[in-house]
This record gives C-alpha cells, structure tokens and sequence, in this order.
C-alpha cells in the first residue's frame, strides 16, 4: 500500500473516531471503542510505518532541527508523523469529553474545543482550557476521577 492511500485511510478512519466522540457522547462504550479501535489501530499504523523506515543512525538525527528534516524526506515517515498526531489529537479530544463530564460542563459547548483539536491539535486543548476555566473559575482543576 503506499504512503497516499494509508494517508486517505487513516484520515478517514480518525475521522470516523471523531464522529462518535463528538455526536454520540452519552454512548457507554465510545470510551473503549475509541481507545481499543481507532486510536489502537492508528498506533500499530504509525508503528509500522516508523520501524519500517528508520534505521539505528536515524536516531542522531533527533538531536538537530536540520537532522528531523531530513528524517521527513521519507514519505512513509511523514505519513507516520501524520498518523502521529491523528492518535494523539484523537486522544486529546477523549481527555477533553471526559474531563468536560467530569466538571459538569455541558458536552455541546466542548464542539468547537474538539473541532479544533481535531484540526489544529493544542490550539483546542487550550481553549478548552479556557472554556474550563470561565465554566468552573479553577484553572487547576482536577484532571482525572
């Protein structure tokens, strides 16, 4: 398979996560669905597009911004990356339901937070932050039950 198609499919396949986090919230299972399917599955892609592209030297390549770059010469490698911040983001949209529930903010007003970390990964986190924050006036909230 090359590195466009497992592109679209795990494009299309996050997305399919996304859905079910955003418009089914009040779905028991989602939790697990999300975590033992899409985000599970995302990571043996990733895993699998990285351990079949880097070899042992690429490794000094971390410590140099010109080295990554080059390191992003591989189109595997930037699908990996891809699909790196696909599991992660979808994770992160999974901390902010959750985190959202467990500070009574209603799940509609946390949309647009996860819209945008869909999209833009940290830049909905941090305002779901915010929402948090004007919700229940904590910016140290708990994070976890």
């Amino acid at each position: 398979m090359s590195a466009d198609q497992i592109f679209q499919y795990t494009n299309t396949f996050a997305l399919l996560g996304w859905i079910i986090l955003i418009f089914m919230p009040f779905w028991k299972q989602a939790d697990k669905v999300i975590i033992g399917i899409f985000v599970t599955l995302l990571a043996v892609v990733y895993a699998w597009l990285i351990l079949s592209s880097f070899k042992p030297a690429d490794l000094q390549s971390f410590s140099t911004l010109d080295g990554v770059m080059k390191l992003f010469d591989d189109k595997n490698v930037v699908v990996g990356g891809w699909v790196h911040y696909l599991a992660f983001d979808l994770m992160t949209g999974l901390f902010i339901r959750k985190n959202a529930a467990l500070h009574g903010i209603n799940h509609w007003l946390t949309v647009p937070c996860l819209f945008f970390t869909f999209m833009l990964g940290p830049v909905g986190l941090l305002l779901y932050f915010l929402l948090r924050w004007i919700i229940t006036r904590q910016y140290f909230a708990e994070n976890y039950a």
